[in-house]
This record gives structure tokens, C-alpha cells and sequence, in this order.
């Protein structure tokens, strides 16, 4: 059998690079993205089966070339995980315009850029499209006005994907992340935010980057053949229960 190929975009670390590496042990290629060159390359140093690709999904000139290369390298797409994602958590009378233009570049019309430009590769493997979201995007939170509306309008955007696509065999879908324990979370996560998030969550914990990662290779499989058009949210329960209830746990 010829191997299955994935894009993931930002994979030089986090969530990314977790399921690009999840991709590999599972026995595909990967086609790892990111626009810091530097971090991508330490990133790929060590895995087989995996290419990098230096690309700022938010420029469409540089995402066509950046498909070519990856069409060029493997000659196919399977999959395409929209994964990279940038924010800034201001309240919104501080949020300038240059800053919601600057998230928005990224997280909106980079999901656009990135699954327009690989429709052709993935009509000929009949492959599958997963977006990765936020649990931003399905309930409001303090200074998340950009970040927030970014992740929710991915949200719908899968399923006008779902929509248009399925005609050719192409299935998309969206993954909504709650508290990751990232290297990232961990830096600016106060301990009374992490307090508030534990509190929120039936789980009682962070989620980790393989746990993500887990259920995107799975939405991006045979397995998940007739899944299509759905909003996944892997975050503990916390968008399902909204409030903690953590004196009932004493």
C-alpha cells in the first residue's frame, strides 16, 4: 500500500508536533508546516517520513508554493490539519485593530488558504480536512474577543467544508482543544486560573498535546469514514458542564 500523507500546520511544537509525530508511529507521512524555520527544523531533526516545510499560512503566495512542495516531496494528501494558531488576551476596548487583523491572518484565513489550495490533492485520495478550533470558539471568556471569534468562525467554516466537499469523498471536521498542558499554557497560566479551569472541568485536569493529538489522527482515518461536518470538543468536559462544582468533590 502506498503510505497516507498528512499536512499539519504549526508543528514545530505543541499540539502539532504531537500529532505529527502520532501521524509517523502510525505509519504515515508527514508534511510538517511552520513559519518559524529554526524550531521546525530542530523539531524534524530526528523523524523519518516527515518533511519540513518553512510556510506562513497566512500569505497566500507562500501556502501555494508550500503545496507544491509537499505535492512534490510525496505526490499525494491525505489529510490536512489545520493546526496553527496565534493569540493575544486583551479586553476588547484594548484589543487594536492591527492586533484582531494579526489573529485573524492566522487562525481564520489561514484555514481557508491552506484547505483551498490542497482541494485538488485531496479530491484525487478522497482525504479529509481536520481544523483545529478552541473551546474559545464555543463559549465566550474574558479577553478572548480575537482569539475567540477567530476559533468560532473555524468552527462554522468546517462545516461549509463539510458541506461543499463531501460530494468528492472529502470529510472535515473540527477539533475544540479546552486546557492543554502545554509548555506555553504552563508559562502563562496562573495558579488561580489553573484553580478556575480544574474547578470547570468534570475531569479535574489539564488535557495533555497526544491526548489532542489522539482524536485528530482518528478523525483523519478510515475509522472515522463516515464522520464529517462535526465540532469535537476534547477538554475534559468543561464545555458541557460550564460551571464546577467542586464542593460537591469534598
Amino acid at each position: 500500500m502506498t503510505q497516507k500523507v498528512a499536512l499539519v500546520t504549526g508543528a514545530a511544537r505543541g499540539i502539532g508536533l504531537a500529532t505529527a509525530k502520532l501521524f509517523l508511529q502510525n505509519g504515515w507521512q508527514v508534511a510538517m508546516i511552520d513559519r518559524d524555520g529554526p524550531e521546525l527544523s530542530s523539531a524534524t531533526a530526528q523523524l523519518s517520513n516527515a518533511k519540513a516545510v518553512e510556510c506562513d499560512v497566512s500569505v497566500p503566495e507562500q501556502v501555494d508554493i508550500m503545496i507544491n512542495a509537499v505535492l512534490s516531496a510525496f505526490g499525494r494528501i491525505d489529510a490536512v490539519v489545520n493546526n496553527a494558531g496565534v493569540a493575544d488576551f486583551l479586553p476588547i476596548e484594548d484589543t487594536s485593530f492591527a492586533t484582531w487583523r494579526w489573529i485573524m491572518d492566522t487562525n481564520l484565513d489561514g484555514v481557508f488558504l491552506v484547505s483551498q489550495a490542497a482541494i485538488p490533492a485531496l479530491k484525487e485520495t478522497k482525504g479529509a480536512i481536520v481544523n483545529i478550533g478552541s473551546i474559545s470558539g464555543l463559549r465566550a471568556s474574558t479577553l478572548r474577543v480575537a482569539y475567540g471569534t477567530s476559533k468560532a468562525a473555524v468552527i462554522h467554516m468546517t462545516k461549509q467544508q463539510a458541506a461543499e466537499l463531501g460530494e468528492y469523498g472529502i470529510r472535515a471536521n473540527c477539533v475544540c482543544p479546552g486546557p492543554v498542558k502545554t509548555k506555553l499554557a504552563m508559562a502563562v497560566h496562573s495558579t488561580d486560573i489553573i484553580s478556575a479551569y480544574l474547578n470547570a472541568m468534570p475531569l479535574n485536569r489539564y488535557g495533555t498535546e497526544n491526548e489532542i493529538a489522539e482524536v485528530i489522527t482518528f478523525l483523519c482515518s478510515d475509522k472515522a469514514g463516515f464522520v464529517t461536518g462535526q465540532t469535537i470538543a476534547a477538554d475534559g468536559g468543561f464545555e458541557s458542564t460550564g460551571v464546577g462544582l467542586p464542593a460537591l468533590r469534598k
